[in-house]
This record gives C-alpha cells, sequence and structure tokens, in this order.
C-alpha cells in the first residue's frame, strides 16, 4: 500500500506511540513519546521518500502475480531439463520484458 503520513512518523520514531487525527500532522496526539518528535518538514520529508520508494517498486508489485506460480515453474524447470527446452526462462523473461525494471 501507498505510505501514509503515519508510516512516516513510525518509520521515524518506532518508539512512540501516537493518535492521528484527520491524517493531518497538525491534529497529532502523543501517547508515549520517548523520542523528541519529528517536525512537520521532518515528517513530510520522510513521506516523500518512502512514496519516491513505493513508486520505485511498482515494476516488482506488477511482476508478482504476472509470474507463473510456484508449481508451473517447477513443471517448466523439469520439463526443460527433459527436453532441453526454454520454456521456464522464455516465461520470465516475458514478465520481464512487460514490466521492465526502471
Amino acid at each position: 500500500m501507498k505510505p501514509e503520513i503515519t508510516d512516516a512518523i513510525s518509520a521515524l520514531h518506532p518508539t512512540n506511540s501516537f493518535v492521528l487525527r484527520g491524517n493531518n500532522y497538525d491534529q497529532i496526539e502523543w501517547v508515549n513519546a520517548p523520542e523528541s518528535p519529528s517536525t512537520k518538514k521532518q515528517v513530510d520529508d520522510k513521506l516523500v521518500e518512502m512514496q519516491a520508494e513505493f513508486e520505485a517498486q511498482a515494476y516488482a508489485r506488477n511482476r508478482a502475480p504476472a509470474y507463473p506460480s510456484v508449481g508451473d515453474q517447477l513443471d517448466m524447470l523439469m520439463k526443460d531439463m527433459k527436453d532441453g527446452t526454454t520454456t521456464h526462462q522464455e516465461a520470465c523473461e516475458a514478465v520481464k520484458a512487460k514490466y521492465p525494471k526502471p
């Protein structure tokens, strides 16, 4: 899932507890905060960083369901070894071509 402000706050302060109302930093209530809370800019910067990483991994999220199941891949590998074919490699390369890594 695309990162939200709560993810950024949790990443910056894994030991702090908080309640966020309305997905708005100005509406945050620190319940247990052994670490000094971050500024709004620090949270915004972390959120931008996390969203950029999320977007950079879109290809991987798209590839995962497009690959044949593990059972089908094992079957392809066994048949490839037996028949001297490359169906497994071709199937994987087709998915990678459809969803290229940036």
